[in-house]
């Protein structure tokens, strides 16, 4: 369901081997999202979580620093939405995901996969032009 696919290519080799990482991880989020034989799958949401907020935040950083050192003219829209998916993978908690695992499942990969396409295509992609 998650796949990298060529529309996503920015020409920045690094930039695309994190957000193919990015979208293996939306990936490993589906498929405990399809997986009915795990009755709680808090645990397994805790580790893709954690696994997603720290790859994020790496590739943010990355990406910053490519902008910068290139002298990107957008990079201050970029900095702003990354900061706002910042706030919104940080604002997950992780109670009220015990709470309501498959509807906080839904909710991640909602954001996530919303990040993937829109951001990568409108706004990634004019990097590497």
């Amino acid at each position: 369901m998650y796949e990298f696919k060529e529309e996503f290519i920015t020409g920045i080799e690094q930039i695309d081997n994190e957000h193919r990482k990015l979208f293996e991880i939306a990936q490993e989020l589906y498929e405990l999202q399809c997986e009915e034989f795990i009755p709680d799958k808090y645990d397994n949401i805790r580790k893709i979580l954690e696994e997603l907020k720290q790859y994020t935040m790496t590739h943010f950083e990355h990406e910053e620093a490519y902008m910068e050192s290139i002298g990107y003219k957008r990079m201050f829209t970029q900095k702003v939405q990354h900061d706002a998916m910042r706030e919104k993978i940080n604002e997950w908690d992780l109670d009220a995901i015990d709470e309501n695992q498959d509807g906080a499942i839904e909710e991640m990969l909602q954001t996530v996969t919303d990040w993937l396409v829109n951001h990568i295509l409108n706004q990634d992609k004019l990097i590497g032009k």
